[in-house]
């Protein structure tokens, strides 16, 4: 089951390393930070943002 995350939810939530904005990747399933270079992943619907989570963007 493909869960999709709510815009007005996107709207508020920010990367907890930089305070920027997220951006989703429905492929993948995760939040995107771009600024701190993390990717936090989103399971069964619901955003895991801790950096400890995070996986490293390659560059």
């Amino acid at each position: 089951m493909i869960q999709q995350l709510d815009h007005s939810l996107l709207q508020i939530l920010v990367c907890p390393a930089t305070k920027g904005p997220l951006i989703y990747d429905h492929d993948a399933h995760e939040l995107i930070s771009e600024r701190a270079g993390l990717a936090y992943p989103v399971r069964d619907g619901i955003p895991i943002l801790l950096i400890d989570e995070a996986r490293k963007l390659e560059a």
